[in-house]
């Protein structure tokens, strides 16, 4: 079993900073890739930011030069530095990392239960 827990999402003025963690734990063999996505209401679920086990990163382009995602290998955690935050991030934000169980069998997704970011106008 696998879980993934986030932590640091709240309410947040225009202009300001939040900082999201994501550990995960449990039977995990092996990370391929560890990221965040966001919701908005009415919106669909997409990609912010993907940090792959060489240390390459991938962003969304309305979150380029704002946010940063770094990873902490030892401690399987993800984090999400959002900065110069805009009301239009206001979603909730979710944890995704695929990995491994076994050092046999696939890749997965596994995802946190989500956070709630609100940036306030």
């Amino acid at each position: 079993q696998v879980q993934l827990v986030e932590s640091g999402g709240g309410l947040v003025q225009a202009g300001g900073s939040l900082r999201l963690s994501c550990a995960a734990s449990g039977s995990i063999f092996s990370i391929n890739a560890m990221g965040w996505y966001r919701q908005a209401p009415g919106k669909q679920r997409e990609l912010v930011a993907v940090i792959i086990s060489g240390g390459s990163t991938n962003y969304a382009d309305s979150v380029k030069g704002r946010f940063t995602v770094s990873r902490d290998n030892a401690k399987n955690t993800v984090y999400l530095q959002m900065n110069s935050l805009k009301p239009e991030d206001t979603a909730v934000y979710y944890c995704n990392s695929i990995l491994k169980t076994t050092g046999w069998g696939p890749s997965l997704h596994y995802w946190g239960q989500g956070t709630q970011v609100t940036v306030s106008s």
